[in-house]
């Protein structure tokens, strides 16, 4: 073969090898267009999106993320609104955003979005014990309005194996432990306790676990309770404790003559569960069980 001929074989390859390179480049940004800007308030949605893989632009209260939801992270070219509450209304303005998600907590600040439609979903039990449909039909309503519901559906599905593999692993260290109550210490003698209408119950419900309750909860799925009502409990049930918990209040748990009577970590189950939003949606469902496949549990008869 000549010169002549290698010459433009080589050539043709380049070129071909740049059309190529040029229509998949073309098909990555056209999907990137496609691409819904969301701003979400909402940690719960917020949280959810990021996990189904369609994080929002924005949300609020960045900086105490990790403190209150942990998982899954948010990624770090995500805009910080501010407080969720009452986001700042220009940097809003200054973002493309094609639509914001919130719920009816959030819907007092709609008219800081100008033109831009605010469309609300909120995962939450429909009656007195909350269900896995009041966490699936939520992910669907979010995976249509980012015109994607077939990421929502397969996210569910992986989100249900995620969930039973935590409990596989959960049981494997811990067979005997089959009952849980759940609170988040306010101080050292006030706790909220998780009930029937929290996302704890079909959590634990997927991982084959009960959710031990003292009375009905409130709106937002929760008893307030004093520690000297966890004397209520039997010994077979295993106390969950919800961070975060300042290290003031935690010493002031440790010298409280009640806690100490009451035998957690001694006679009777306690273990500690980094943060999860309690008021979250599937993302929360299973940072819940991964958390719990992984907790540490002390006491009573489950070791």
């Amino acid at each position: 073969m000549t010169s002549l001929k290698w010459f433009a074989l080589a050539l043709c390859l380049v070129l071909t090898a740049c059309n190529s390179q040029t229509s998949t480049t073309s098909e990555a940004e056209e999907s990137d267009s496609d691409r819904m800007n969301i701003v979400s308030p909402d940690w719960g949605n917020a949280a959810t999106l990021t996990a189904m893989g369609h994080a929002p632009i924005a949300t609020g209260d960045v900086r105490v993320w990790d403190r209150w939801v942990g998982s899954p992270k948010l990624p770090a070219s995500i805009t910080d609104l501010g407080i969720r509450y009452q986001p700042n209304a220009e940097l809003i303005a200054q973002l493309p955003v094609d639509m914001v998600i919130d719920n009816y907590f959030y819907e007092h600040a709609r008219n800081l979005y100008g033109d831009v439609p605010a469309e609300s979903v909120m995962s939450a039990a429909k009656g007195e014990t909350a269900m896995w449909a009041d966490y699936t039909e939520p992910t669907r309503e979010l995976g249509v309005l980012i015109d994607n519901p077939k990421m929502a559906e397969d996210y569910i599905v992986q989100s249900q194996k995620d969930i039973q593999l935590a409990s596989q692993q959960f049981k494997e260290r811990y067979p005997k432990a089959k009952k849980f109550a759940v609170v988040q210490f306010a101080d050292a003698n006030n706790m909220r306790m998780y009930v029937a209408n929290s996302l704890f119950q079909p959590a634990l419900e997927q991982m084959d676990r009960e959710l031990v309750v003292l009375g009905k909860g409130n709106n937002w799925g929760f008893v307030p309770i004093r520690m000297g009502d966890l004397a209520q409990l039997d010994d077979e049930t295993c106390l969950l404790i919800i961070d975060p918990l300042s290290p003031i209040t935690r010493a002031e748990i440790d010298d409280s003559l009640i806690w100490q009577r009451l035998g957690y970590g001694n006679t009777r189950c306690v273990g500690e569960l980094p943060p999860v939003w309690i008021y979250g949606g599937m993302s929360s469902l299973v940072s819940l069980a991964n958390n719990l496949s992984e907790v540490s549990l002390k006491g009573g008869e489950v070791l």
